[in-house]
């Protein structure tokens, strides 16, 4: 059974959180207010996968911390999708996509559960999904990936079929009442962004989708190189002991493909790269 908030008894059972109507924006003045409006304004600059990784895995993890996003949105009908997966921890994330479509249970069932709570959102520890939708091939990755919870929500037309479905997945076994509101906020900018990202927008210049340009040519060989590992989720350490450097050195190469990229972290300079296509989509290794 999927629950509201994040608080449930010793026995399991869900207990019915804070909704929308109980909270609101004027309870999250300052550093957050500013936080809601910088997300907001940044999901309104992707129009490229590799903007809305940059965003998703970026920014908006300190409104919504979760360590893969996965999307399905509605392409074709009777009621086709098209999905992804976006994470800095989780190795191939678009492959959670293809899990999704795969576990032929699941994607129904959140539609129809979603719906049945009047199109707000929704959270399961990974136990209660389980129990929900069986033990299929997603649930199986979530596991396998030391998942603790899930928050599912989606958008619909003006007929009430869903347009698009998403899911926050962390390691910790709850949501927030603070992260499930700024899920509610968040989701309709997060699906339109979904969408123009995967418009065909191969005709528009690159430089009319950016604010400035990307320091590409700047990057170093062994920047790139560093790069392609930070993209694959490894840690300094890791990458130091791939390359035979010290985790130091790495970090200091880290430091100054942030600065060269004008990006503050990592996710956003993994983001960056693969917009620009300093490095490209690849299955882990």
């Amino acid at each position: 059974m999927p629950i509201d908030a994040p608080s449930r008894d010793p026995g399991g059972e869900a207990e019915t959180g804070a909704s929308r109507e109980d909270l609101d924006l004027g309870q999250f003045v300052g550093t957050t207010a500013e936080s809601l409006l910088l997300n907001l304004d940044a999901s309104l600059r992707v129009h490229r996968r590799g903007q809305l990784f940059s965003w998703t895995q970026g920014l908006l993890q300190g409104l919504i911390p979760h360590m893969a996003l996965v999307s399905a949105l509605r392409v074709a009908e009777p009621m086709s999708f098209r999905a992804d997966g976006f994470s800095t921890l989780v190795p191939d994330a678009a492959a959670l996509g293809d899990v999704l479509l795969r576990d032929a249970p699941v994607l129904p069932g959140l539609i129809v559960a979603w719906k049945q709570r009047v199109f707000r959102p929704l959270v399961w520890t990974t136990e209660a999904f389980a129990a929900s939708f069986g033990g299929g091939p997603l649930v199986q990755e979530l596991n396998r990936l030391g998942a603790g919870s899930v928050l599912a929500h989606g958008g619909h037309d003006i007929n009430a079929e869903v347009t698009g479905l998403f899911l926050f997945v962390r390691a910790a076994d709850s949501f927030s009442e603070r992260e499930i509101y700024f899920a509610d906020l968040v989701l309709p900018f997060l699906q339109a962004a979904v969408v123009r990202s995967q418009t065909n927008l191969d005709d528009i210049p690159v430089d009319e989708l950016h604010e400035g340009p990307v320091g590409a040519a700047m990057l170093t060989e062994r920047e790139r190189e560093i790069l392609h590992w930070v993209y694959l989720g490894k840690s300094n350490a890791e990458i130091g002991s791939i390359l035979e450097i010290s985790p130091l050195t790495v970090k200091n190469h880290v430091q100054k493909i942030l600065r060269k990229l004008d990006v503050v972290n990592r996710a956003q300079a993994v983001g960056k790269a693969l917009d620009a296509r300093i490095i490209r989509p690849c299955a882990p290794v």
